[in-house]
């Protein structure tokens, strides 16, 4: 695990725009890059800075990226709380050709059919693999240590053989979603938590520094044979006290 700090929010999304870019540029002619997103605040991070950073010199090239979601609300496609329609409308037409093949829950199917035809078609997109390997999966962190749609307490952490799952008793609302489970998050290739502002300060801390018997969401992601990065601004890691990698300002 690599913990690395910036100066502030601007600074940590162009250092995640920058590593995502080499990522897919690293799978450039060598086959597919593929890329899970998650929502929130990680949206208008990337729709800043990942569009100048593929349009450098030497940026990616070859077949279009795989872009997945981590989770989903499920509400319909036109309703502003939709993740799909946020990368949809603040990310996707930003980005240089080729366009990315994007692979989303379809969210008016209702929590549990949207789960079974979201695992369905994320299996077709990998295949022959037990559980789909992401090169890079980017995920937040809310201040109670949830990540994805997993909450702290919830039977769902303890899912290990449905790659797809469906709640319908969300304790953030709205309260039906659809999410990646665990043995997805642990199996990619990287795993970046990109995490920003005060309040996360002290779960950050529990989680970076804790050695809990039943831990948080968030520490249940360790990628068993990838890496795990830490993206944190100042303000989210001002409690630390283990060794960090501190960057300087753009």
């Amino acid at each position: 695990m690599a913990v690395s700090v910036f100066p502030s929010p601007a600074e940590l999304g162009a250092a995640l725009a920058a590593l995502v870019a080499a990522r897919g540029a690293a799978r450039a002619g060598e086959g597919r890059f593929s890329l899970a997103l998650s929502g929130g605040s990680l949206v208008e991070l990337l729709a800043r800075h990942l569009p100048p950073a593929l349009r450098r010199p030497g940026g990616p090239a070859g077949e279009p990226w795989l872009l997945a979601l981590c989770d989903e609300r499920v509400a319909p496609g036109d309703n502003p709380h939709s993740t799909a329609r946020a990368y949809q409308e603040r990310l996707l037409p930003r980005l240089p050709e080729p366009a990315p093949t994007l692979l989303v829950p379809k969210a008016e199917l209702g929590p549990e059919d949207a789960a079974r035809d979201y695992g369905q078609r994320l299996r077709q997109a990998f295949p022959g693999a037990a559980v789909p390997e992401f090169d890079l999966l980017v995920l937040g962190l809310g201040p109670d240590g949830h990540t994805a749609s997993l909450f702290p307490g919830h039977p769902l952490l303890q899912e290990t053989e449905e790659i797809v799952a469906a709640l319908t008793d969300s304790p953030k609302p709205p309260p039906e979603r659809v999410t990646l489970t665990l043995p997805v998050l642990n199996a990619a290739r990287t795993v970046v938590f990109a995490v920003t502002g005060e309040e996360k300060a002290p779960v950050v801390k529990r989680i970076l520094e804790g050695n809990e018997e039943n831990p948080l969401p968030a520490a249940r992601v360790r990628p068993a044979a990838g890496e795990l990065l830490w993206f944190l601004d100042e303000a989210a890691a001002k409690e630390l006290t283990i060794p960090v990698e501190r960057h300087s300002g753009l």
